[in-house]
Protein backbone atom coordinates (compact mmCIF):
# COMPACT_ATOMS: atom_id res chain seq x y z
CA UNK A 1 0.00 0.00 0.00
CA UNK A 2 1.37 3.73 -1.06
CA UNK A 3 1.56 5.51 2.18
CA UNK A 4 0.30 9.19 1.74
CA UNK A 5 1.85 11.89 3.25
CA UNK A 6 -0.65 12.23 6.23
CA UNK A 7 0.17 9.23 6.82
CA UNK A 8 4.00 9.93 7.14
CA UNK A 9 3.48 13.09 9.11
CA UNK A 10 1.12 11.23 11.47
CA UNK A 11 3.89 7.94 11.82
CA UNK A 12 6.86 10.66 12.60
CA UNK A 13 4.67 12.33 14.99
CA UNK A 14 3.95 9.89 17.03
CA UNK A 15 6.91 8.03 16.03
CA UNK A 16 9.00 9.83 17.96
CA UNK A 17 6.57 10.21 20.74
CA UNK A 18 6.76 6.66 21.37
CA UNK A 19 10.01 5.91 20.85
CA UNK A 20 10.82 9.08 23.38
CA UNK A 21 8.64 6.78 25.86
CA UNK A 22 9.83 3.55 25.57
CA UNK A 23 13.79 4.70 26.08
CA UNK A 24 12.35 6.12 29.36
CA UNK A 25 12.74 3.41 31.60
CA UNK A 26 16.22 2.24 30.35
CA UNK A 27 17.99 5.25 30.57
CA UNK A 28 21.37 5.59 31.78
CA UNK A 29 21.88 1.79 31.61
CA UNK A 30 24.82 0.32 29.35
CA UNK A 31 24.11 -1.62 26.75
CA UNK A 32 24.64 -5.04 28.51
CA UNK A 33 22.15 -4.51 30.86
CA UNK A 34 19.80 -3.24 28.48
CA UNK A 35 16.76 -6.46 28.37
CA UNK A 36 16.65 -8.91 25.18
CA UNK A 37 14.75 -6.79 22.62
CA UNK A 38 11.58 -9.10 22.66
CA UNK A 39 11.08 -8.02 26.41
CA UNK A 40 11.88 -4.26 25.73
CA UNK A 41 8.81 -2.73 26.61
CA UNK A 42 6.82 0.51 28.35
CA UNK A 43 6.93 -1.61 31.11
CA UNK A 44 10.15 -3.28 31.75
CA UNK A 45 10.70 -6.73 32.95
CA UNK A 46 10.44 -7.85 36.61
CA UNK A 47 13.49 -6.60 38.40
CA UNK A 48 15.62 -4.14 36.09
CA UNK A 49 16.12 -1.25 37.44
CA UNK A 50 13.92 1.07 35.82
CA UNK A 51 15.49 5.06 35.41
CA UNK A 52 13.01 7.79 36.33
CA UNK A 53 11.12 5.17 38.43
CA UNK A 54 8.27 7.64 39.90
CA UNK A 55 7.38 8.59 36.08
CA UNK A 56 4.51 5.89 34.49
CA UNK A 57 5.01 3.99 31.48
CA UNK A 58 4.25 5.03 28.50
CA UNK A 59 5.55 8.81 29.33
CA UNK A 60 7.39 11.42 26.92
CA UNK A 61 10.57 12.90 28.25
CA UNK A 62 12.29 16.34 27.48
CA UNK A 63 12.69 14.91 24.11
CA UNK A 64 8.77 14.73 23.09
CA UNK A 65 7.56 18.22 24.96
CA UNK A 66 10.64 20.29 23.22
CA UNK A 67 9.56 18.84 20.25
CA UNK A 68 5.95 19.68 21.03
CA UNK A 69 7.29 23.37 22.32
CA UNK A 70 9.02 23.44 18.65
CA UNK A 71 5.72 22.62 16.80
CA UNK A 72 3.69 25.04 18.76
CA UNK A 73 5.95 27.83 18.11
CA UNK A 74 6.00 27.02 14.04
CA UNK A 75 2.51 26.28 13.70
CA UNK A 76 1.77 29.75 15.40
CA UNK A 77 4.46 32.06 14.39
CA UNK A 78 4.51 30.83 11.23
CA UNK A 79 8.37 30.70 10.70
CA UNK A 80 11.21 29.37 12.49
CA UNK A 81 11.25 32.55 15.44
CA UNK A 82 14.02 31.75 18.09
CA UNK A 83 12.83 34.09 20.43
CA UNK A 84 9.16 32.50 20.77
CA UNK A 85 10.70 29.18 20.51
CA UNK A 86 13.17 30.16 23.58
CA UNK A 87 10.00 31.39 25.46
CA UNK A 88 8.46 28.00 25.25
CA UNK A 89 11.31 26.11 26.23
CA UNK A 90 11.49 28.28 28.95
CA UNK A 91 7.79 27.91 29.75
CA UNK A 92 8.26 24.19 29.87
CA UNK A 93 11.75 24.44 31.76
CA UNK A 94 9.52 26.48 34.62
CA UNK A 95 5.90 25.15 34.43
CA UNK A 96 5.86 21.71 32.48
CA UNK A 97 4.92 23.30 29.11
CA UNK A 98 4.12 20.44 26.76
CA UNK A 99 5.30 17.85 29.05
CA UNK A 100 2.58 15.03 30.56
CA UNK A 101 1.22 15.76 33.79
CA UNK A 102 2.83 19.07 33.30
CA UNK A 103 5.94 17.35 35.27
CA UNK A 104 9.45 18.16 33.96
CA UNK A 105 11.77 14.96 35.20
CA UNK A 106 14.58 14.83 32.80
CA UNK A 107 16.77 17.82 31.70
CA UNK A 108 20.20 18.17 29.86
CA UNK A 109 22.91 19.79 31.56
CA UNK A 110 23.08 21.69 28.00
CA UNK A 111 19.70 22.72 27.79
CA UNK A 112 19.08 23.80 31.31
CA UNK A 113 22.30 25.86 31.09
CA UNK A 114 21.45 27.54 27.69
CA UNK A 115 17.77 27.97 29.17
CA UNK A 116 19.04 29.56 32.39
CA UNK A 117 20.96 32.26 30.07
CA UNK A 118 17.96 33.01 28.10
CA UNK A 119 16.16 33.45 31.02
CA UNK A 120 19.16 35.89 32.59
CA UNK A 121 18.78 37.97 29.50
CA UNK A 122 20.96 36.29 26.53
CA UNK A 123 19.84 36.75 23.38
CA UNK A 124 18.15 33.65 22.04
CA UNK A 125 20.20 32.57 19.41
CA UNK A 126 23.47 33.51 21.92
CA UNK A 127 22.30 31.36 24.78
CA UNK A 128 23.26 28.18 22.94
CA UNK A 129 26.77 28.83 23.09
CA UNK A 130 27.38 29.29 27.01
CA UNK A 131 28.58 25.85 26.85
CA UNK A 132 30.83 26.51 23.47
CA UNK A 133 32.22 22.91 22.53
CA UNK A 134 29.22 21.20 23.89
CA UNK A 135 28.12 18.91 21.50
CA UNK A 136 25.20 16.97 23.57
CA UNK A 137 21.67 15.84 21.31
CA UNK A 138 19.41 18.01 23.09
CA UNK A 139 18.61 20.13 19.68
CA UNK A 140 18.71 17.02 17.35
CA UNK A 141 16.25 15.05 19.63
CA UNK A 142 13.65 17.54 19.22
CA UNK A 143 13.73 19.12 15.19
CA UNK A 144 11.79 16.46 13.00
CA UNK A 145 8.79 19.10 13.42
CA UNK A 146 10.60 21.14 11.86
CA UNK A 147 11.13 18.51 8.83
CA UNK A 148 7.52 17.89 8.79
CA UNK A 149 6.52 21.32 8.77
CA UNK A 150 8.91 23.14 6.83
CA UNK A 151 7.51 24.14 3.17
CA UNK A 152 10.93 26.83 1.78
CA UNK A 153 13.57 25.12 -0.11
CA UNK A 154 16.39 22.61 1.27
CA UNK A 155 18.26 25.59 2.15
CA UNK A 156 15.80 27.34 4.00
CA UNK A 157 15.39 24.27 5.56
CA UNK A 158 19.21 23.93 6.50
CA UNK A 159 19.42 27.71 7.70
CA UNK A 160 16.35 26.83 9.74
CA UNK A 161 17.78 23.34 11.31
CA UNK A 162 20.68 25.78 12.28
CA UNK A 163 18.54 28.24 14.04
CA UNK A 164 16.63 25.73 15.83
CA UNK A 165 20.29 24.56 17.71
CA UNK A 166 21.13 27.88 18.36
CA UNK A 167 18.83 28.36 20.96
CA UNK A 168 20.35 25.67 22.90
CA UNK A 169 23.07 23.79 20.84
CA UNK A 170 25.01 26.56 18.82
CA UNK A 171 28.34 24.37 18.04
CA UNK A 172 28.46 23.88 14.23
CA UNK A 173 28.51 20.42 14.92
CA UNK A 174 24.97 20.22 16.09
CA UNK A 175 23.55 22.87 13.43
CA UNK A 176 25.07 20.50 10.99
CA UNK A 177 23.35 17.41 12.22
CA UNK A 178 19.96 19.24 12.79
CA UNK A 179 19.92 20.22 9.43
CA UNK A 180 21.20 16.96 7.89
CA UNK A 181 18.56 15.21 9.76
CA UNK A 182 15.96 17.45 8.74
CA UNK A 183 16.72 17.17 4.77
CA UNK A 184 16.77 13.62 5.83
CA UNK A 185 13.61 13.27 6.60
CA UNK A 186 11.95 15.50 3.64
CA UNK A 187 13.67 13.23 1.02
CA UNK A 188 11.78 10.16 3.32
CA UNK A 189 8.80 11.97 3.78
CA UNK A 190 8.55 12.61 -0.10
CA UNK A 191 8.81 8.44 -0.55
CA UNK A 192 12.55 7.86 -1.22
CA UNK A 193 14.17 4.90 0.76
CA UNK A 194 16.09 5.74 4.19
CA UNK A 195 19.25 4.71 2.77
CA UNK A 196 19.17 6.80 -0.35
CA UNK A 197 17.63 9.17 1.39
CA UNK A 198 20.66 9.45 3.69
CA UNK A 199 23.25 9.64 1.07
CA UNK A 200 20.77 12.61 -1.09
CA UNK A 201 20.50 14.51 2.04
CA UNK A 202 24.56 13.96 2.52
CA UNK A 203 25.13 15.51 -1.18
CA UNK A 204 23.01 17.76 -0.77
CA UNK A 205 24.38 19.44 2.53
CA UNK A 206 27.57 19.50 0.67
CA UNK A 207 26.35 21.32 -2.51
CA UNK A 208 25.31 24.00 0.01
CA UNK A 209 27.53 23.95 2.42
CA UNK A 210 30.62 24.14 -0.39
CA UNK A 211 31.05 28.28 0.39
CA UNK A 212 31.17 27.62 4.40
CA UNK A 213 34.08 25.74 4.91
CA UNK A 214 32.96 25.38 9.25
CA UNK A 215 29.96 24.21 8.51
CA UNK A 216 31.29 22.07 5.36
CA UNK A 217 34.38 20.94 7.94
CA UNK A 218 32.08 19.65 10.38
CA UNK A 219 30.00 17.41 8.20
CA UNK A 220 33.28 15.79 6.72
CA UNK A 221 35.56 15.66 10.09
CA UNK A 222 33.39 15.66 12.57
CA UNK A 223 30.59 13.67 11.42
CA UNK A 224 32.17 11.64 8.69
CA UNK A 225 29.15 10.91 7.13
CA UNK A 226 30.64 8.25 4.52
CA UNK A 227 31.34 6.09 7.07
CA UNK A 228 29.82 2.83 8.02
CA UNK A 229 28.05 3.60 11.04
CA UNK A 230 28.52 3.22 14.75
CA UNK A 231 27.40 4.19 17.60
CA UNK A 232 27.88 3.91 21.78
CA UNK A 233 24.27 5.25 22.34
CA UNK A 234 25.77 8.32 23.91
CA UNK A 235 23.85 11.63 24.28
CA UNK A 236 26.71 12.83 21.63
CA UNK A 237 25.14 14.19 18.89
CA UNK A 238 27.16 12.58 16.09
CA UNK A 239 26.95 9.27 18.30
CA UNK A 240 23.03 9.79 18.09
CA UNK A 241 23.08 10.83 14.25
CA UNK A 242 24.94 7.49 13.63
CA UNK A 243 22.31 5.66 15.71
CA UNK A 244 19.19 6.40 13.26
CA UNK A 245 21.52 5.07 10.18
CA UNK A 246 22.89 2.02 12.19
CA UNK A 247 19.16 1.17 13.54
CA UNK A 248 17.19 1.97 10.38
CA UNK A 249 18.18 -0.93 8.40
CA UNK A 250 16.46 -3.38 11.46
CA UNK A 251 13.82 -3.72 10.25
CA UNK A 252 9.95 -2.53 11.37
CA UNK A 253 9.50 0.90 13.47
CA UNK A 254 8.93 -1.72 16.53
CA UNK A 255 12.17 -3.63 15.54
CA UNK A 256 13.84 0.33 15.03
CA UNK A 257 12.87 1.37 18.36
CA UNK A 258 13.49 -1.38 19.82
CA UNK A 259 17.51 -1.38 18.49
CA UNK A 260 17.81 2.03 19.82
CA UNK A 261 16.84 1.09 23.44
CA UNK A 262 19.27 -1.77 22.66
CA UNK A 263 22.03 0.55 22.29
CA UNK A 264 21.92 1.58 26.53
CA UNK A 265 22.73 4.80 27.77
CA UNK A 266 20.71 7.91 26.24
CA UNK A 267 17.90 5.92 25.87
CA UNK A 268 15.05 7.65 25.29
CA UNK A 269 16.73 10.29 23.19
CA UNK A 270 17.77 7.98 20.37
CA UNK A 271 14.97 5.70 20.30
CA UNK A 272 12.80 9.29 19.48
CA UNK A 273 15.17 10.47 16.85
CA UNK A 274 15.27 6.80 15.33
CA UNK A 275 11.35 6.47 15.68
CA UNK A 276 10.65 9.88 13.95
CA UNK A 277 12.42 8.85 10.88
CA UNK A 278 11.47 4.83 11.08
CA UNK A 279 7.37 6.55 11.79
CA UNK A 280 8.05 9.16 8.68
CA UNK A 281 8.93 6.02 6.62
CA UNK A 282 6.74 3.30 7.98
CA UNK A 283 3.29 5.44 8.68
CA UNK A 284 1.34 5.52 11.44
CA UNK A 285 0.04 1.63 10.93
CA UNK A 286 3.48 0.58 11.63
CA UNK A 287 3.39 1.88 15.30
CA UNK A 288 2.12 -0.86 17.38
CA UNK A 289 -1.39 -0.21 18.85
CA UNK A 290 -0.06 -1.09 22.03
CA UNK A 291 2.29 1.65 22.35
CA UNK A 292 -0.58 3.78 20.70
CA UNK A 293 -3.21 3.13 22.95
CA UNK A 294 -0.94 3.22 26.26
CA UNK A 295 0.49 6.44 25.18
CA UNK A 296 -0.07 8.90 27.96
CA UNK A 297 -0.74 12.55 26.98
CA UNK A 298 -2.21 11.71 23.55
CA UNK A 299 -4.85 13.96 23.92
CA UNK A 300 -3.58 17.07 24.60
CA UNK A 301 -0.77 16.72 21.75
CA UNK A 302 -3.64 15.86 18.90
CA UNK A 303 -4.74 19.13 18.33
CA UNK A 304 -1.13 20.01 17.17
CA UNK A 305 -0.82 16.92 14.92
CA UNK A 306 -4.39 18.62 13.45
CA UNK A 307 -3.43 21.61 12.76
CA UNK A 308 0.04 20.28 11.13
CA UNK A 309 -2.00 18.57 8.84
CA UNK A 310 -4.39 21.35 8.38
CA UNK A 311 -1.36 23.26 6.97
CA UNK A 312 0.30 20.88 4.88
CA UNK A 313 -3.39 20.07 3.21
CA UNK A 314 -3.65 16.65 4.68
CA UNK A 315 -5.59 17.29 7.12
Amino acid sequence: MKLTKSDRIQGGFWGLLVGDALGVPYEFHPANEIPPQSDIDFTPPAGFHRAHASVPPGTWSDDGAQALCLLDSLLTCGDMNPDDFANRLLEWYEKGKWAVDGYVFDVGNQTSEAIRAFRAGTPSTKAGFVRPNGKGNGSLMRVLPLALWHQGTDADLIEDAHLQSTVTHGHPCNQVCCALYCIWVRRVLSGMQAEDAYLDAVSTLRDIYSGHSTYLQELEWEIRPDEEPHSEGSGYVVDSLRSVRLTISQGSYEEVIKAAVALGNDTDTNAAIAGGLAGVRDGLTAIPEKWMENLRGREFAEPLLKKLLDLSGEG
